[in-house]
């Protein structure tokens, strides 16, 4: 069975084909700068290779259409026709209160989608974009949304409710929904995989930290609580979001700066985090070498990162009174081993013993980084979204 899997931004769309019977992709890259004058798709080929193909794409069906071309294509192409495409699976941002689980897309699954584009107004525009590209282009092939949202819908209300007067909730539906949930659910079972151990009665805490980031709170593998709200600005601080911020703050920043909602929203989701209090970049590793050439603002904003997630886990560690697992993913989670080193340095409260050269020494694959005798297994599992995506799409179709 073959599963082209479709993950769809506002002006990008990233894509991986996988041979499910394999367990192996087949075919992976993404299409950039759609409804731009230079726009282009990069096909990454198996030896490594990476091909560019510019043309104009003035929306996203050009752009999957092109994508489709590639597969097929002589030269780089995996496939002898399109019609082997089995099943096309989505990343869909957001699905409100609606859904709790990945969902074939039928005409009233669309028409919820576009109820939640207030909730994500950024994303699921583009998200449903997709979808409607492969309609005309696959009439026939069964397409499958797979939410960032629908793990973190087994929440507690006590866990998603915010204290405000509750009518809000009745009207609008403001609540946290949480998001990173495909990855959270990925990594969280197959940690217990990697270790051999039941999921039921498992306490877990995924730290998922790269350019956006968020820790859930997992028992019996559902999640309990998650740092991202009802959108994904709350929480850790990240390469460019504030995280969590006092609201008198932000009304204070608003009146001071002469800011309206759109450009104080603006300021905490893409000029703050590491860029805006290091002033150098979103990027850890730029982080990294600014701090050894001196720079303190730099060092302050990885300390306050570091603090922020290593607070987030001790909360959830209360929260689940207890903790059996804990577990690093994302591009800094899997890969930045000062920082991960760091943040593990003080769960020693927690019983978590960290074998700093284990740690020192893993980058991007599956690995124990706890010593023997810890209390609480510490982890490295590498997420693989797109994975989650296609088995959700499998296994529904």
């Amino acid at each position: 069975m073959k599963i082209l899997v479709l993950n769809c931004g506002s002006s990008s769309i990233k894509y991986k084909l996988f041979d499910m019977d394999t367990r192996t992709v087949m075919a992976q890259g993404g299409v950039e700068k759609i409804g731009l004058a230079d726009s282009f798709l990069q096909v990454k080929l198996p030896n490594g290779e990476k091909v560019k193909i510019e043309q104009a794409m003035p929306e996203h069906t050009v752009g999957i259409q092109l994508i489709l071309n590639s597969l097929i294509d002589e030269k780089i192409g995996c496939l002898q026709s399109l019609d082997e495409i089995n099943a096309v699976g989505h990343r869909v941002v957001h699905g409100g209160e609606k859904f709790n689980q990945s969902v074939v897309i039928t005409p009233e699954v669309k028409e919820m989608i576009v109820k939640c584009i207030e909730l994500a107004p950024l994303h699921n525009p583009a998200n449903l974009k997709g979808i409607e590209a492969i309609e005309k282009t696959l009439p026939t092939v069964p397409q499958v949304a797979v939410f960032d949202t629908a793990f973190h819908q087994t929440m507690p209300d006590e866990a998603y409710m915010y204290a405000l007067p509750y009518e809000l909730y009745e009207k609008y539906a403001i609540r946290r929904y949480g998001f990173h949930g495909t990855s959270h659910r990925y990594v969280s079972a197959r940690v217990c995989e990697f270790l051999g151990v039941d999921p039921a009665g498992k306490k877990i805490i995924t730290a998922h930290i790269g350019n956006g980031g968020s820790c859930t709170a997992i028992c019996d593998g559902k999640s309990m609580d998650t740092s991202m709200g009802l959108t994904p600005v709350e929480g850790l601080m990240m390469g460019t979001r504030s995280g969590d911020l006092d609201l008198g703050a932000a009304t204070y920043i608003m009146d001071k700066e002469n800011l309206n909602t759109a450009e104080f929203s603006n300021l905490v989701n893409k000029k703050s985090g590491l860029m805006g209090v290091s002033g150098v970049s979103s990027d850890a590793r730029d982080i990294d070498n600014a701090i050894k050439e001196g720079n303190k603002r730099a060092d302050l904003a990885r300390r306050m990162f570091i603090y922020r997630v290593k607070k987030y886990i001790g909360a959830y560690a209360a929260a689940l009174n207890g903790v059996d697992m804990v577990v690093f993913t994302g591009g800094i989670g899997e890969n930045d081993t000062y920082i991960r080193g760091e943040i593990a340095k003080g769960l020693e409260y927690l019983g978590a013993t960290i074998d700093q050269a284990k740690n020192d020494s893993i980058r991007g694959e599956e690995a124990i980084i706890s010593t023997p005798d810890s209390k609480v297994t510490v982890c490295v599992i590498p997420t693989d979204e797109e994975w989650m995506i296609a088995s959700d799409t499998m296994h529904l179709v």
